[in-house]
Protein backbone atom coordinates (compact mmCIF):
# COMPACT_ATOMS: atom_id res chain seq x y z
CA UNK A 1 0.00 0.00 0.00
CA UNK A 2 1.75 3.24 -1.33
CA UNK A 3 -1.14 5.52 -0.84
CA UNK A 4 -3.96 5.97 1.36
CA UNK A 5 -6.30 4.87 -1.39
CA UNK A 6 -10.38 4.57 -0.77
CA UNK A 7 -10.40 1.95 1.79
CA UNK A 8 -10.77 3.78 4.87
CA UNK A 9 -13.05 6.69 3.24
CA UNK A 10 -15.49 7.61 6.12
CA UNK A 11 -16.56 10.92 4.94
CA UNK A 12 -20.08 9.98 4.01
CA UNK A 13 -20.64 7.43 6.54
CA UNK A 14 -19.91 10.46 9.04
CA UNK A 15 -21.98 12.65 7.39
CA UNK A 16 -24.73 9.70 7.29
CA UNK A 17 -24.35 9.06 10.88
CA UNK A 18 -24.07 12.40 12.46
CA UNK A 19 -27.34 13.51 10.76
CA UNK A 20 -28.89 10.27 11.60
CA UNK A 21 -28.67 11.13 15.48
CA UNK A 22 -28.64 15.21 15.25
CA UNK A 23 -25.27 15.26 16.86
CA UNK A 24 -23.71 13.36 19.24
CA UNK A 25 -24.47 13.82 22.94
CA UNK A 26 -27.80 13.81 25.18
CA UNK A 27 -28.12 14.93 29.30
CA UNK A 28 -28.94 11.95 30.91
CA UNK A 29 -29.81 12.74 34.47
CA UNK A 30 -28.56 9.88 37.15
CA UNK A 31 -31.84 9.53 38.53
CA UNK A 32 -35.56 9.96 37.65
CA UNK A 33 -38.03 12.54 38.45
CA UNK A 34 -41.66 10.54 38.93
CA UNK A 35 -43.25 11.75 41.59
CA UNK A 36 -43.55 14.82 44.08
CA UNK A 37 -41.38 13.56 46.68
CA UNK A 38 -38.43 13.36 44.44
CA UNK A 39 -39.46 16.75 42.62
CA UNK A 40 -39.13 18.48 45.96
CA UNK A 41 -35.57 16.81 46.64
CA UNK A 42 -33.99 17.79 43.56
CA UNK A 43 -35.94 21.16 42.81
CA UNK A 44 -37.95 23.45 44.75
CA UNK A 45 -37.90 23.82 47.46
CA UNK A 46 -35.20 21.04 48.94
CA UNK A 47 -32.56 22.46 46.57
CA UNK A 48 -32.59 25.76 48.43
CA UNK A 49 -31.46 23.86 51.28
CA UNK A 50 -28.43 22.41 48.96
CA UNK A 51 -27.68 26.02 46.97
CA UNK A 52 -27.45 27.83 50.58
CA UNK A 53 -25.32 25.05 51.72
CA UNK A 54 -22.79 25.29 49.12
CA UNK A 55 -22.74 29.08 48.93
CA UNK A 56 -21.72 29.00 52.42
CA UNK A 57 -18.95 25.52 52.18
CA UNK A 58 -17.66 26.47 48.45
CA UNK A 59 -14.92 24.41 48.96
CA UNK A 60 -17.36 21.57 49.47
CA UNK A 61 -19.09 21.97 45.97
CA UNK A 62 -17.63 18.99 44.40
CA UNK A 63 -19.49 16.95 47.19
CA UNK A 64 -23.01 18.35 45.96
CA UNK A 65 -22.76 18.98 42.42
CA UNK A 66 -20.83 17.47 39.12
CA UNK A 67 -17.93 19.61 39.26
CA UNK A 68 -15.35 16.27 40.20
CA UNK A 69 -16.70 14.78 37.36
CA UNK A 70 -16.97 17.74 34.76
CA UNK A 71 -14.36 19.15 32.54
CA UNK A 72 -15.64 22.02 29.56
CA UNK A 73 -14.21 21.44 26.30
CA UNK A 74 -13.42 25.08 24.70
CA UNK A 75 -12.47 25.78 21.56
CA UNK A 76 -12.85 28.86 18.88
CA UNK A 77 -12.83 26.52 16.33
CA UNK A 78 -9.45 28.26 14.73
CA UNK A 79 -7.35 25.48 14.16
CA UNK A 80 -9.97 22.34 13.43
CA UNK A 81 -7.61 19.04 13.23
CA UNK A 82 -5.59 19.36 10.27
CA UNK A 83 -8.49 21.72 8.47
CA UNK A 84 -7.94 25.14 9.59
CA UNK A 85 -9.99 27.74 10.63
CA UNK A 86 -13.55 26.82 10.15
CA UNK A 87 -14.81 28.51 13.54
CA UNK A 88 -17.22 27.20 16.44
CA UNK A 89 -19.56 25.32 14.35
CA UNK A 90 -17.43 23.64 12.23
CA UNK A 91 -15.57 23.07 15.87
CA UNK A 92 -18.56 21.91 17.51
CA UNK A 93 -18.40 18.17 15.66
CA UNK A 94 -15.16 18.07 17.23
CA UNK A 95 -16.02 18.59 20.70
CA UNK A 96 -18.62 16.35 20.65
CA UNK A 97 -16.20 13.43 19.72
CA UNK A 98 -14.23 14.67 22.33
CA UNK A 99 -16.92 14.40 25.18
CA UNK A 100 -17.64 10.98 23.67
CA UNK A 101 -13.94 9.69 24.89
CA UNK A 102 -13.86 11.64 28.18
CA UNK A 103 -17.12 9.22 28.89
CA UNK A 104 -15.99 6.40 27.12
CA UNK A 105 -12.31 5.87 28.65
CA UNK A 106 -12.33 8.09 31.89
CA UNK A 107 -16.29 8.27 32.91
CA UNK A 108 -15.98 12.18 32.46
CA UNK A 109 -18.94 14.26 31.71
CA UNK A 110 -17.42 16.67 29.00
CA UNK A 111 -19.59 19.53 27.69
CA UNK A 112 -18.65 21.23 24.82
CA UNK A 113 -18.08 24.69 24.57
CA UNK A 114 -17.37 26.67 21.48
CA UNK A 115 -16.84 30.42 21.36
CA UNK A 116 -17.54 32.97 18.66
CA UNK A 117 -14.70 34.76 20.05
CA UNK A 118 -10.66 34.96 19.13
CA UNK A 119 -8.80 37.23 20.86
CA UNK A 120 -6.92 36.01 23.72
CA UNK A 121 -8.39 38.16 26.38
CA UNK A 122 -11.65 37.50 24.90
CA UNK A 123 -11.35 33.54 25.22
CA UNK A 124 -9.56 33.82 28.75
CA UNK A 125 -12.64 35.89 29.77
CA UNK A 126 -15.33 33.68 28.35
CA UNK A 127 -13.45 30.77 30.13
CA UNK A 128 -13.26 32.63 33.64
CA UNK A 129 -16.83 33.50 32.93
CA UNK A 130 -18.20 29.56 33.09
CA UNK A 131 -15.61 28.50 35.20
CA UNK A 132 -17.14 27.99 38.07
CA UNK A 133 -19.75 25.09 36.25
CA UNK A 134 -16.63 22.80 35.60
CA UNK A 135 -14.14 20.98 37.69
CA UNK A 136 -11.54 21.14 35.38
CA UNK A 137 -10.76 22.85 31.45
CA UNK A 138 -9.80 21.24 27.87
CA UNK A 139 -8.88 23.51 25.82
CA UNK A 140 -8.99 22.41 21.86
CA UNK A 141 -8.51 23.85 18.53
CA UNK A 142 -7.21 27.14 19.38
CA UNK A 143 -4.50 28.13 17.03
CA UNK A 144 -1.02 29.14 18.26
CA UNK A 145 0.00 31.69 19.14
CA UNK A 146 -3.16 32.41 20.81
CA UNK A 147 -3.30 29.22 22.47
CA UNK A 148 0.01 29.96 23.97
CA UNK A 149 -1.32 32.84 26.06
CA UNK A 150 -4.69 31.47 26.40
CA UNK A 151 -3.22 28.68 28.51
CA UNK A 152 -0.81 30.77 30.77
CA UNK A 153 -3.50 33.17 31.39
CA UNK A 154 -5.91 30.49 32.56
CA UNK A 155 -3.61 28.54 34.75
CA UNK A 156 -2.39 31.41 36.26
CA UNK A 157 -5.50 33.17 36.98
CA UNK A 158 -7.88 29.80 37.75
CA UNK A 159 -7.80 27.33 40.81
CA UNK A 160 -9.03 24.18 38.49
CA UNK A 161 -6.54 22.29 35.80
CA UNK A 162 -6.25 23.79 32.59
CA UNK A 163 -4.97 21.74 30.02
CA UNK A 164 -4.67 22.55 26.28
CA UNK A 165 -5.08 18.63 24.86
CA UNK A 166 -3.22 19.92 20.93
CA UNK A 167 0.06 20.77 23.16
CA UNK A 168 -0.03 18.48 25.53
CA UNK A 169 -1.91 15.62 25.08
CA UNK A 170 0.30 14.73 21.54
CA UNK A 171 3.26 15.74 23.46
CA UNK A 172 2.40 12.89 26.12
CA UNK A 173 2.40 10.30 23.32
CA UNK A 174 4.98 11.67 21.21
CA UNK A 175 7.18 11.07 24.17
CA UNK A 176 5.48 7.49 25.04
CA UNK A 177 6.14 6.30 21.40
CA UNK A 178 9.50 7.79 21.47
CA UNK A 179 10.52 5.45 25.12
CA UNK A 180 9.69 2.61 23.32
CA UNK A 181 10.70 3.51 19.60
CA UNK A 182 14.56 3.47 21.64
CA UNK A 183 14.17 -0.02 22.83
CA UNK A 184 13.18 -0.97 19.29
CA UNK A 185 16.23 0.68 17.73
CA UNK A 186 18.46 0.08 20.83
CA UNK A 187 19.54 3.57 21.11
CA UNK A 188 19.42 6.51 24.08
CA UNK A 189 17.18 9.03 23.43
CA UNK A 190 19.69 11.50 25.15
CA UNK A 191 22.48 11.29 22.33
CA UNK A 192 19.96 10.96 19.65
CA UNK A 193 19.16 13.85 16.22
CA UNK A 194 15.60 14.58 15.91
CA UNK A 195 13.90 17.28 13.55
CA UNK A 196 10.59 18.31 14.14
CA UNK A 197 8.92 19.67 11.46
CA UNK A 198 5.91 22.37 12.78
CA UNK A 199 6.34 24.76 15.22
CA UNK A 200 2.68 25.31 15.80
CA UNK A 201 0.95 24.21 19.21
CA UNK A 202 1.95 20.77 19.11
CA UNK A 203 5.28 21.31 17.60
CA UNK A 204 6.21 23.31 20.73
CA UNK A 205 5.13 21.19 22.71
CA UNK A 206 6.35 18.18 21.75
CA UNK A 207 9.68 20.03 21.98
CA UNK A 208 9.92 21.26 25.22
CA UNK A 209 8.71 18.25 26.83
CA UNK A 210 11.02 16.14 24.96
CA UNK A 211 14.35 18.24 26.18
CA UNK A 212 12.67 17.61 29.40
CA UNK A 213 12.58 14.73 28.98
CA UNK A 214 16.28 14.10 27.60
CA UNK A 215 17.90 17.14 28.17
CA UNK A 216 20.99 16.05 25.90
CA UNK A 217 19.05 15.02 22.92
CA UNK A 218 19.65 17.89 19.77
CA UNK A 219 15.93 19.19 18.79
CA UNK A 220 16.05 20.82 14.93
CA UNK A 221 13.22 22.56 14.62
CA UNK A 222 11.79 23.21 10.99
CA UNK A 223 9.46 25.40 9.35
CA UNK A 224 7.71 26.05 6.10
CA UNK A 225 10.86 28.15 4.99
CA UNK A 226 13.76 25.85 6.45
CA UNK A 227 15.46 25.63 10.03
CA UNK A 228 14.78 27.67 12.48
CA UNK A 229 17.90 29.49 13.73
CA UNK A 230 19.65 32.78 15.45
CA UNK A 231 20.17 33.93 11.78
CA UNK A 232 16.81 34.49 10.71
CA UNK A 233 15.31 37.74 11.08
CA UNK A 234 11.54 36.55 10.58
CA UNK A 235 10.77 34.52 13.72
CA UNK A 236 8.01 34.92 15.56
CA UNK A 237 8.31 35.37 19.31
CA UNK A 238 7.52 31.73 20.38
CA UNK A 239 10.62 30.71 17.64
CA UNK A 240 12.85 32.94 19.35
CA UNK A 241 11.98 31.94 22.77
CA UNK A 242 12.84 28.05 21.47
CA UNK A 243 16.06 29.32 20.56
CA UNK A 244 17.11 31.35 24.03
CA UNK A 245 16.12 28.82 26.04
CA UNK A 246 17.76 26.23 24.66
CA UNK A 247 15.58 23.74 23.61
CA UNK A 248 16.45 24.10 20.03
CA UNK A 249 19.59 23.66 18.26
CA UNK A 250 21.04 27.03 17.28
CA UNK A 251 24.25 25.47 15.41
CA UNK A 252 21.95 24.25 12.17
CA UNK A 253 20.96 25.59 9.12
CA UNK A 254 19.67 25.37 5.74
CA UNK A 255 16.48 23.38 4.34
CA UNK A 256 14.99 20.35 6.16
CA UNK A 257 16.30 17.86 3.80
CA UNK A 258 19.94 19.77 5.02
CA UNK A 259 18.72 18.65 8.83
CA UNK A 260 17.86 15.22 8.72
CA UNK A 261 21.12 14.20 7.31
CA UNK A 262 22.42 11.63 10.03
CA UNK A 263 19.13 12.85 12.32
CA UNK A 264 17.98 9.61 14.32
CA UNK A 265 13.96 10.79 14.41
CA UNK A 266 11.76 12.73 12.26
CA UNK A 267 8.97 14.18 13.99
CA UNK A 268 6.21 15.63 11.85
CA UNK A 269 3.33 18.17 12.76
CA UNK A 270 3.23 19.63 9.40
CA UNK A 271 2.03 19.28 6.31
CA UNK A 272 1.39 15.92 4.13
CA UNK A 273 4.14 15.12 1.99
CA UNK A 274 6.98 16.78 3.28
CA UNK A 275 8.84 13.94 3.88
CA UNK A 276 10.52 11.83 0.95
CA UNK A 277 12.36 8.87 0.87
CA UNK A 278 15.53 10.45 -0.04
CA UNK A 279 15.30 12.64 2.85
CA UNK A 280 14.80 9.72 5.19
CA UNK A 281 17.74 7.52 3.25
CA UNK A 282 20.16 10.03 4.32
CA UNK A 283 19.18 9.26 8.45
CA UNK A 284 21.21 7.36 10.50
CA UNK A 285 20.57 3.45 10.41
CA UNK A 286 17.00 2.66 11.46
CA UNK A 287 15.41 5.41 11.98
CA UNK A 288 12.14 6.32 13.56
CA UNK A 289 9.43 8.18 11.63
CA UNK A 290 6.38 9.80 13.38
CA UNK A 291 4.71 11.61 10.67
CA UNK A 292 1.53 12.42 12.59
CA UNK A 293 -0.42 15.13 9.80
CA UNK A 294 -3.65 14.33 9.63
CA UNK A 295 -5.71 13.08 7.74
CA UNK A 296 -2.92 12.73 5.49
CA UNK A 297 0.71 12.36 7.11
CA UNK A 298 3.99 13.63 6.00
CA UNK A 299 4.96 10.52 4.40
CA UNK A 300 3.40 7.42 3.64
CA UNK A 301 4.13 4.50 6.37
CA UNK A 302 5.36 1.35 3.56
CA UNK A 303 7.11 4.48 1.78
CA UNK A 304 9.05 5.20 5.14
CA UNK A 305 9.25 1.69 5.93
CA UNK A 306 10.68 1.02 2.14
CA UNK A 307 12.83 4.03 2.47
CA UNK A 308 14.21 2.40 6.00
CA UNK A 309 12.33 3.63 8.72
CA UNK A 310 12.70 1.06 11.85
CA UNK A 311 9.56 2.13 13.38
CA UNK A 312 6.59 4.84 11.84
CA UNK A 313 4.06 6.35 13.38
CA UNK A 314 1.06 8.37 12.37
CA UNK A 315 -1.60 10.27 13.45
CA UNK A 316 -4.16 8.09 11.89
CA UNK A 317 -5.84 4.54 13.26
CA UNK A 318 -5.56 2.61 10.31
CA UNK A 319 -1.92 2.27 10.53
CA UNK A 320 0.22 0.91 13.34
CA UNK A 321 1.26 2.90 15.96
CA UNK A 322 -1.15 5.93 15.94
CA UNK A 323 -0.30 9.11 18.26
CA UNK A 324 -3.86 9.52 19.93
CA UNK A 325 -4.78 12.47 22.28
CA UNK A 326 -7.29 9.94 23.73
CA UNK A 327 -4.43 7.76 25.27
CA UNK A 328 -3.53 10.46 27.48
CA UNK A 329 -6.11 13.06 28.23
CA UNK A 330 -8.88 11.15 29.67
CA UNK A 331 -6.34 9.66 32.50
CA UNK A 332 -4.69 12.53 32.90
CA UNK A 333 -7.77 14.98 34.03
CA UNK A 334 -9.40 11.44 35.66
CA UNK A 335 -6.30 11.61 38.03
CA UNK A 336 -6.53 15.45 38.43
CA UNK A 337 -10.32 15.54 39.19
CA UNK A 338 -9.73 12.37 41.87
CA UNK A 339 -6.99 13.33 43.22
CA UNK A 340 -7.52 17.20 43.89
CA UNK A 341 -4.54 18.62 41.27
CA UNK A 342 -5.89 22.10 40.79
CA UNK A 343 -2.48 22.56 38.15
CA UNK A 344 -1.14 19.67 35.67
CA UNK A 345 2.50 19.93 35.48
CA UNK A 346 5.24 19.10 33.29
CA UNK A 347 6.04 16.32 35.98
CA UNK A 348 2.71 15.20 35.19
CA UNK A 349 2.94 15.23 31.11
CA UNK A 350 6.20 13.08 31.72
CA UNK A 351 4.63 10.23 33.89
CA UNK A 352 1.60 9.81 32.11
CA UNK A 353 3.99 9.14 28.76
CA UNK A 354 5.57 6.81 30.80
CA UNK A 355 2.76 5.08 32.05
CA UNK A 356 1.56 5.20 28.61
CA UNK A 357 4.67 3.43 27.19
CA UNK A 358 4.34 0.31 30.10
CA UNK A 359 1.25 -0.63 28.60
CA UNK A 360 3.31 -1.98 25.71
CA UNK A 361 5.08 -4.91 27.69
CA UNK A 362 7.75 -5.77 24.64
CA UNK A 363 7.76 -3.01 21.94
CA UNK A 364 8.30 -4.13 18.77
CA UNK A 365 8.17 -1.92 15.22
CA UNK A 366 4.22 -2.17 14.87
CA UNK A 367 3.58 -1.77 18.18
CA UNK A 368 5.18 1.14 20.15
CA UNK A 369 2.10 2.96 21.12
CA UNK A 370 -0.85 0.73 22.87
CA UNK A 371 -3.91 1.05 20.99
CA UNK A 372 -6.72 3.18 22.75
CA UNK A 373 -8.95 0.49 23.54
CA UNK A 374 -6.45 -0.87 26.08
CA UNK A 375 -7.41 -2.09 29.22
CA UNK A 376 -7.15 0.34 32.15
CA UNK A 377 -5.19 2.63 30.23
CA UNK A 378 -6.89 5.59 31.93
CA UNK A 379 -6.41 4.08 35.35
CA UNK A 380 -3.26 3.53 34.60
CA UNK A 381 -2.40 6.79 33.82
CA UNK A 382 -5.10 8.60 36.13
CA UNK A 383 -3.02 6.87 38.81
CA UNK A 384 0.51 8.96 38.02
CA UNK A 385 -1.67 11.91 38.31
CA UNK A 386 -0.98 13.08 41.78
CA UNK A 387 -0.41 16.40 44.06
Amino acid sequence: MTDLGNKHDYKQKALDRHKELRGKLSVTPKDTVEDAEKLSVYYTPGVGAVSTYVAEHPDEAKEYTGLNNTVAIVSDGSAVLGLGNLGPHGALPVMEGKSMLFKQFAGIDGVPIVLDVHSADEIVAAVKAIAPSFGAINLEDIGAPICFEVEERLKEELNIPVMHDDQHGTAVVVLAGLINAMKVVSKDLNDCKIVVSGVGAAGVAIMRLLNLYAPSLTIVACDSKGVINVDRNDLNPTKQLLLSEGIISSDASGSMSDALVGADIFVGVSQPGVLTPEMIKTMQKDPVIFALANPTPEVIPDIAREAGAAVVATGRSDFPNQVNNALAFPGIFRGALDNGVTQITDNHKIAAAEAIAAAVTSPVPEEVIPSIFTDSLSDLVSAVITS
